[in-house]
């Protein structure tokens, strides 16, 4: 008996596959966290920055460049505490800067 290949939306996919399931989830909530901060981070900075990975209570921002992460640096602080005061158990951020 033939085998018959349906296509599955990325959505179907995820959520067939545990591991994937996981991976979806941990991206947005990386989203909504950036989201979170939004209102913190100055206008001309936010494009600069891209929600990254979650390890733990770990979260990295992604950052296109030094500038933009030595500024991002002194408002860490501040973004960990509005992280937390909503909800979000975040005890570092860590900043990637993207080579391009």
């Amino acid at each position: 008996m033939a085998k018959i290949n349906q296509a599955v939306t990325l959505m179907e996919a995820a959520q067939a596959s545990p591991s994937l399931a996981q991976l979806t989830q941990l991206t947005r909530e990386s989203t909504l966290r950036l989201k979170t901060l939004h209102t913190l981070i100055p206008g001309p900075l936010r494009n600069a920055i891209q929600a990254g990975p979650i390890d733990g209570t770990e979260w990295c921002l992604l950052v296109s460049s030094n500038a933009a992460a030595a500024k991002l640096r002194q408002m860490l602080p501040a973004l960990l505490a509005h992280l937390n005061s909503h909800g979000h158990a975040v005890e570092k951020i860590r900043l990637k800067i993207l080579q391009g």
